[in-house]
């Protein structure tokens, strides 16, 4: 398993080390010592999954303070491309995204701290993505970033004829119009 650094302190994406032969593949999607000797400290209590057809975009979401959750994100069928924005007023990146394509694939995973928001967009006919979590769902704390947002100015990746967002997603404010910090 090898942590390759991202343009954004603290975001990084996960290269499992992968072991093939005739039988098929086996590889380490998880390992709290690995994770933990390269400074990824997280407490993973929950493990969430979803499935999405081609041009959904999900986010961007995220959870407020004291419910700010660190995601681990990886994709079991298809292609995503995932997304996450620097929330943390005092970091040099603030307001700037990250994007990585992740796929069954190519078996990377995307380790996104708390005092980000997150989304993706699906790239193929279909996609599964799972994503470890290390606080609980807490609705209150609950916050978003409209996908669309001029100011951050996204390439999802998607045809804009494609693009399929839940009405709870379209309704989310813009980055102007945030007033949370980390």
């Amino acid at each position: 398993m090898t942590i390759e650094k991202t343009t954004i302190k603290d975001l990084v994406i996960i290269n499992p080390t992968v072991f093939q032969d005739e039988r098929g593949y086996f590889f380490e999607a998880y390992n709290k010592v690995k994770f933990n000797e390269n400074g990824i400290m997280y407490d993973f209590i929950q493990d969430n999954q979803s499935f999405s057809k081609r041009g959904v975009i999900r986010g961007l979401h995220l959870q407020i303070n004291p419910f700010a959750q660190a995601k681990l994100v990886r994709v079991l069928q298809g292609e995503i491309l995932d997304v996450a924005v620097d929330l943390r007023k005092n970091s040099s990146t603030y307001g700037q995204h990250f994007s990585v394509v992740l796929s069954a694939e190519n078996k990377k995973q995307l380790m996104v701290p708390p005092g980000f928001a997150h989304g993706f967009s699906v790239l193929s006919e279909t996609a599964s993505v799972l994503y470890k979590v290390d606080q609980v769902y807490h609705k209150e704390s609950e916050r978003g970033i409209r996908y669309d947002d001029a100011t951050l100015n996204i390439d999802w990746q998607v045809e804009a004829n494609e693009v399929i967002v839940s009405e709870k997603d379209m309704i989310l404010p813009g980055f102007d119009g945030i007033d949370w910090e980390f």
